[in-house]
């Protein structure tokens, strides 16, 4: 699939007084994501149960995907309740794989060289955003985070960018934000929110996917401010 044809780059970053950042598959890599929720949750329900890693997968995805959209599907605690097991606990099989993607690094550095403001704006259950801030030092580029958790909507609905601005009293029009997800980014621009990048390459070992409907990037290298 092609990026889209119509200019929208560079940012106005001029204009841009507000920027708010997603986390797993903009500023982290989604792989580790994936592979916890599609691989060692299914095998550790397995181990537990006594049943094979397909059996243990069909179920626990089947369950996902009831919940998916609702702020109990980014409930770790929800998962515990649900599936018998400590699930924040499993994270640390596979908490080597907690990466920085490509470039942030260097993007993150140049947001705070020009003493521009960065809040996290993520769906993550707060013990996961606090393992992923103790394994990469994310938290060193960031001023404020914003759990769906914490304000009770996930990023997907009308409720969380509503308690975001009563929260912040950011103004949508200078506002930037970036993610991986394209729902997120439509329920946003129905917020108002003026300038939105859709990140096409969230895992290292998935191909991009661009966007048709909004600025779609593959690394921050494409948006870094002057």
């Amino acid at each position: 699939m092609s990026p889209p044809t119509r200019p929208a780059l560079p940012l106005p970053w001029q204009r841009i007084e507000t920027i708010l950042l997603d986390m797993d598959g903009t500023l982290l890599d989604l792989h580790f994501d994936n592979v916890f929720f599609r691989e060692t949750v299914p095998q550790a329900y397995a181990e537990k149960n006594a049943i094979s890693f397909a059996a243990a997968q069909a179920e626990i995805l089947a369950s996902y995907r009831s919940w998916e959209g609702t702020l109990a599907w980014y409930d770790l605690d929800h998962w515990s309740g649900t599936l018998g097991m400590d699930v924040p606990h499993l994270k640390e099989r596979v908490a080597h794989l907690i990466a920085f993607r490509p470039h942030v690094v260097p993007f993150l550095d140049k947001l705070k060289q020009q003493h521009r403001s960065v809040t996290l704006v993520t769906n993550a259950h707060p013990y996961a955003v606090a393992l992923k801030f103790k394994k990469t030092g994310l938290n060193d580029w960031i001023n404020t985070v914003y759990c769906s958790h914490d304000l009770g909507h996930p990023k997907e609905t009308p409720g969380f960018w509503q308690a975001l601005q009563r929260a912040t009293g950011y103004n949508p029009e200078t506002t930037l934000l970036a993610d991986d997800v394209e729902s997120v980014l439509k329920m946003a621009q129905e917020q108002g929110i003026a300038h939105l990048i859709h990140m096409a390459a969230p895992s290292s070992q998935l191909p991009p996917r661009f966007s048709q409907r909004f600025v779609s990037i593959v690394d921050f290298r494409e948006i870094m401010p002057p």
